[in-house]
């Protein structure tokens, strides 16, 4: 099964140990989650954080009878909420593949925050899935401040959980810790904010709308939407294990479906192992990938006559154990001759070709489309059929754990224990969804004299202790003993499962009759990033994965350890000690390498606003309708966008003669526009817009439209003015044969 923590692409462009070190930084796993009860072993890993659904003695089968007419006796009280949490579209890294050279340039799907709550008439438990890379440590503090600022003790850390889509289509800059920086180029306040505002505004939203309603859950199978990226490290789990399962990655998939009383419905959440990394590391503008298509799918359909990111009804589509699950099913080739990767280390037999997996579609573009469609099929399958209710009491339980000192029994006479954080040889490797540079290969257990000897004279070695405690892994980068100008890696770590519909939860559910049907559902990329958690036995290969596990080979085994702690608190109702808690540094000690943005220019005879590439007088449905104009850099309309965040740089309007306006009928939210920011010299700026036409479209008059904002400079004070560009009205047809 599926069970590390994120791909991440590469790139090295010097040889010098912090420029490939910046270069390398994987950035996408979560923390993982895994109780005994679902996973029967101690060798299954996952993801972050796990988010439980029980149903006390029930089986989701699908010939439950449907549930009766009459609501339950205990209500829950229902919330849900979206908002915008984009953040600006230029110039900044973007956060995922850790190339710091892909900066953002537009956008192809605007991001959103999705919350849900739960509430029993005494607790109260709140998710949420957000259309970023993952959750970082310092995102979710500064997210528990304002919430307190705002709600009192209503909204804590023991009863929110915030999670990442795992998009690397996202605006990098909200950590704080030093490796994590460096690939995106600092902290950047505009960039953390926007994420920060988005995700208190969906709770605010879920938080007004709370209203009595019903929670069902179904599951099924999707097996045409991931392939396991890492197979030579799964074969290397025990046999007995592995005869377990159908398949060598997760192909399940869970939903919830939240109703009101009168049964409409009013959001839906799903959990799916996939990484959105269908838009590779060529895209420069932002995306929310096949998750996030599938929840634009979803809400479009139910949200009938609202523009996306608008309407009552929420869908979130979040990550789950999406460790080496990868969409890129056609599978990994040497792309410069079309054979076939080596299996054991995913290398080609030619110097310097890349092993590059690819997805269903001729473009980055359909294999997101054809990948969250999938999902967005099967979610609205189980949805159709949800016949099983949940019921009882939610509960949650949080724990800050030191993941460097954990002391785990191995058997009754010997036990192990985890390691400062270290990344390994193979983590500079990359994955087949987006390689590394230089000679690093996967499944490298020996590592490499040369870049051991250039790691030692800039950054030092590793100490005996930090070898030792995590071989076989060949240490690159002792992350765990680099403390300039902060901590590199964190090792306070959140875990924290909730519960909805359980009446008990005891510390060896695997054993008790009453929870041999309970449904554990992993959420990834929960509350701080990690890396990944492979299983001991795959920890041995060293594949990417098993070297960005980054707390030792036994980080499984310590993780199940503390989520039983977890489980019998909950079980018990015992409170549990909070544990140390993590650092908050002052932000004048967190490092910015992001420069303003210059005044804006104009060229000479133009204003901003004014066309310099005009749309053709007709399109036929399929085509592409195309727009340049005179354009400001995006980041100017930054504070000034806490208007916009929630609007859009581009509206797609169609004329109506009958009232004499123009209706929007697409936003740069629209899975069917494009807007590009191309950068030019000394202050000048384009945007291009594209309105890719559906077939559906009906025909009629249109127009395109941009907003944005241009800087200037006068006597010593800046001014920002807004302006607008609109294209020439052009004909939509469906055969040019009938225009």
């Amino acid at each position: 099964m599926a069970r590390k923590t994120e791909c991440c692409r590469l790139n090295g462009l010097e040889i010098s140990l912090i420029v490939l070190f910046l270069l390398m930084t994987a950035v996408s796993v979560g923390l993982i989650t895994v109780l005994a009860l679902k996973l029967d072993s101690e060798k299954r890993n996952s993801e972050l954080f796990t988010w439980f659904n029980y149903k006390k003695n029930t089986a989701l089968t699908p010939e439950e009878p449907s549930p009766s007419v009459d609501p339950p006796e205990n209500l829950y009280l229902i919330g849900v909420g979206r908002a915008d949490c984009t953040g600006p579209v230029a110039d900044l890294p973007m956060m995922g593949y850790a190339n710091t050279e892909q900066t953002v340039r537009g956008i192809h799907t605007r991001l959103f925050s999705r919350a849900f709550i739960v509430d029993d008439g005494s607790k109260r438990v709140v998710f949420i899935t957000a259309d970023i890379g993952m959750v970082s440590q310092r995102l979710r503090l500064e997210v528990l401040q304002e919430l307190k600022a705002k709600y009192g003790d209503l909204y804590r850390q023991d009863n929110v959980v915030m999670s990442g889509t795992h998009t690397h289509a996202g605006v990098g800059g909200y950590f704080q810790y030093t490796l994590f920086m460096i690939t995106s180029k600092g902290y950047i306040k505009p960039s953390i904010q926007a994420i920060v505002s988005g995700i208190v505004k969906s709770i605010d939203l879920a938080h007004r709308n709370l209203r009595p309603g019903r929670i069902f859950i179904n599951k099924g199978q999707l097996v045409d939407s991931n392939l396991n990226r890492s197979p030579h490290s799964y074969m290397n789990n025990p046999e007995e294990e592995r005869n377990r399962y159908e398949f060598n990655t997760d192909k399940q998939i869970v939903i919830m479906k939240f109703t009101d009383l009168d049964g409409d419905g009013m959001g839906l959440l799903s959990w799916f192992a996939v990484h959105p990394v269908s838009m590779n590391n060529t895209n420069r503008m932002v995306s929310s990938d096949n998750l996030g298509y599938a929840s634009y799918g979803f809400e479009q359909e139910k949200n009938i006559g609202f523009l996306p990111g608008e309407g009552p009804f929420v869908a979130g589509f979040s990550s789950s154990n999406l460790g080496d699950s990868s969409p890129n099913i056609l599978g990994p080739v040497c792309v410069n001759t079309g054979e076939k990767c080596d299996y054991l280390n995913s290398s080609c037999p030619i110097g310097g070709v890349k092993c590059l997996a690819f997805g269903p579609g001729e473009d980055m573009f359909e294999s997101t489309r054809m990948i969250g469609e999938n999902m967005y099929k099967k979610a609205k399958e189980l949805y159709s059929s949800a016949k099983q209710e949940l019921h009882g009491p939610v509960y949650g339980a949080h724990q800050w754990v030191n993941m460097t000192d954990e002391t785990v029994p191995l058997n009754s006479t010997h036990t192990g224990r985890t390691c400062k954080p270290a990344l390994g040889h193979s983590f500079a490797a990359g994955t087949t969804d987006g390689g590394g540079e230089f000679n690093f290969m996967q499944g490298d257990t020996n590592g490499d004299p040369f870049w051991d000897g250039i790691r030692d004279a800039v950054l030092g070695p590793p100490s005996n202790e930090t070898t030792a405690c995590h071989r076989p892994k060949p240490i690159l980068f002792s992350t765990g003993e680099m403390n300039s100008p902060l901590p590199w890696h964190p090792a306070i770590v959140d875990v924290q499962i909730i519960t909805i519909g359980s009446l008990a939860i005891v510390a060896e559910l695997e054993v008790k009759e009453s929870f041999a049907n309970a449904e554990v559902v992993v959420a990834g990329l929960c509350n701080i990033y990690t890396h990944y958690i492979t299983t001991y036995e795959e920890y041995q290969i060293q594949r990417y994965e098993g070297a960005s596990t980054i707390f030792g080979p036994h980080t499984l085994s310590a993780y199940i350890q503390r989520y039983r702690g977890l489980a019998k608190a909950i079980g018990t109702i015992k409170e549990l000690p909070k544990g140390p808690e993590p650092p908050f540094f002052d932000e004048d000690k967190l490092f910015n390498q992001v420069k303003d943005p210059v005044a804006d220019v104009a060229p000479a005879d133009t204003v901003f606003g004014d066309i310099l590439e005009q749309v053709n007088p007709v399109y036929k449905v399929g085509e592409i309708a195309s727009v340049t104009f005179v354009a400001g850099n995006p980041r100017h309309s930054g504070d000034i966008v806490s208007s916009l965040r929630d609007k859009t740089f581009v509206t797609v309007e169609r004329f109506h003669n009958d009232t004499d306006s123009w209706e929007i009928v697409h936003t740069d939210a629209s899975w069917e526009t494009r807007f590009h920011w191309i950068k030019g010299l000394a202050g000048r700026s384009q945007s291009k817009v594209e309105w890719h036409i559906p077939l559906t479209a009906q025909t009629g008059t249109y127009r395109i439209q941009h907003f944005g904002h241009y800087k200037q400079i006068m006597d010593n004070n800046t001014i920002t003015t807004p302006y607008v560009g609109t294209s020439d009205a052009f004909k939509v047809t469906k055969s040019f044969y009938y225009y």
